[in-house]
């Protein structure tokens, strides 16, 4: 059974950097889609940065250049530096598992375990 811990939220201001933690098990970590994605109030969970079992990495538009996706396969914790980090990215942060060697897609639908998720709260 895949289990996917997030860690790391926190409250930040504009402007300031975040790291969070994704830690896996019961699963080949290695080898599959990870990814982060994140859902704000009144709104649908959206992709944030993807990372495929050669660690070829993808990001939405908005995040691109300020975002980080990376992993530790020994540790099997995913990982999401987020810089220069702006008001409207207030959301719960999901750290998620695609079980095939390459991601499939980016949307919810394509990703088949999730973690409980993590807050990030950005003030002005």
């Amino acid at each position: 059974q895949v289990q996917l811990v997030e860690s790391g939220g926190g409250s930040v201001q504009a402007g300031g950097s975040l790291r969070l933690s994704c830690v896996a098990s019961g699963y080949t970590y290695s080898t599959y889609c990870m990814a982060w994605f994140r859902q704000a109030p009144g709104k649908e969970r959206e992709g944030v940065a993807f990372i495929d079992s050669d660690g070829n990495t993808g990001y939405s538009g908005s995040v691109k250049g300020r975002f980080t996706i990376s992993k530790d396969n020994p540790k099997s914790t995913l990982y999401l530096q987020m810089n220069s980090l702006k008001p409207e990215e207030t959301a719960m942060y999901y750290c998620a598992a695609d079980l095939r060697r390459y991601c499939s897609g980016t949307t919810v639908a394509d990703f088949d375990s999730w973690g409980q998720g993590t807050q990030v709260t950005i003030s002005s």
